[in-house]
């Protein structure tokens, strides 16, 4: 068997998953209790205002067992709060426990919470110990990571390309990749706070933007229209779905429908960094950037970019078109989803 704090941890990170699509802007959060060499309560963070892992799992111990918590262990993948915010703090429903030892793999970035949370607990007599599976924490949760240590959401590109490495031509939509590719981009849309695309994929592609092949949330659609070229009666306009466009001049756009706004911001040197700042400043986390070449080569060369997800269509040749964006990064996996091999990059 493992050791027992990192088989625990495991547990723990894959609680933390089932939350994925609900608790931005908060942390995934997972947390197990054991006592005796069994587990006797386990929980997640599931809703964003809602009750943390910690307290969820300290709810769950049936009451036979509730006199173990005095010599059971919380396993938790992220440190505990130590502030009130929409709930209590976790800090204090440890205490009332009578848990005598905590382990973590990570503290928390998060100002409010950053070493509070193990630092009252290590006050109070409690044992904490840090640091298990600190990389894969790290992974799981580096939206929320990187939001707070950086001060800008986790930016992921996205493309589709063809085996001559094309991905689309000036004029019209071309389809690359295959319907189970498609699916896999819908779960990663659900997965993002906002999915952003420029002016010419706009005009080209009249996307919606939503997720549509699988059941869950749809992001905040984010569109750059610097001069307000984007027809109004495209759907991105016209459906019922927030829709926010960062634009030069918002008086472009007179008055927009229900859950639509403008936004001005200058667009030179660059645009993403105010667009950055923005979104932070909205609690947006993560963006999808699923625009064309010219929208994902300006992240690339602004080196605003966490990871890229390139999926690339073995049986589909172009001839000609829009070259693929020119980046260099380091392949972190790969998978094959019929003839459509999906590459994950990270930067160097």
């Amino acid at each position: 068997m493992p050791d027992r704090d990192t088989f625990y941890m495991k547990r723990c990170l894959r609680l933390a998953e089932v939350g994925r699509p609900t608790v931005s802007p908060n942390p995934m959060v997972g947390a197990v209790i054991v006592a005796r060499g069994r587990i006797i309560g386990e929980g997640m963070h599931l809703q964003a205002g809602g009750p943390h892992a910690e307290v969820n799992a300290l709810a769950s111990v049936k009451g036979s067992d509730r006199p173990l918590l005095a010599e059971a262990t919380l396993y938790v993948n992220l440190e505990p709060c130590h502030h009130q915010g929409k709930t209590p703090p976790c800090t204090r429903a440890i205490r009332e426990a009578g848990i005598k030892r905590v382990v973590i793999a990570g503290r928390d970035p998060n100002p409010l919470v950053s070493g509070k949370g193990v630092g009252f607990l290590r006050e109070i007599g409690v044992e904490v110990t840090e640091g298990i599976l600190h990389n894969s924490a790290e992974q799981l949760n580096a939206a929320f990571l990187t939001y707070h240590r950086k001060k800008r959401p986790y930016i992921i590109l996205k493309w589709a390309e063809s085996d001559d490495f094309i991905m689309g031509h000036r004029e019209r939509r071309v389809k690359i990749s295959n319907s189970k590719s498609d699916t896999l981009v819908h779960l990663w849309r659900s997965e993002v706070d906002a999915i952003l695309i420029g002016t010419n994929t706009a005009i080209i592609d009249n996307p919606s933007l939503t997720v549509r092949h699988i059941e869950a949330p749809s992001p905040h659609r984010i569109l750059l229209d610097k001069s307000g070229r984007v027809p109004k009666e495209y759907q991105l306009f016209v459906d019922e779905e927030p829709l926010t466009i960062i634009t030069e001049d918002a008086s472009r756009f007179g008055a927009l429908a229900s859950e639509k706004e403008a936004i001005a911001l200058p667009f030179e040197p660059s645009v993403i960094p105010p667009l950055l700042h923005w979104a932070y400043e909205e609690e947006i986390q993560s963006i999808l950037i699923e625009g064309g070449r010219k929208t994902l080569q300006s992240f690339i060369n602004s080196n605003y970019w966490d990871e890229a997800r390139i999926i690339h269509a073995m049986d589909v040749r172009l001839g000609k078109g829009l070259r693929v964006p020119k980046l260099k990064g380091r392949k972190v996996k790969e998978l094959l989803l019929n003839r459509n091999r999906i590459t994950f990059v990270k930067p160097l």
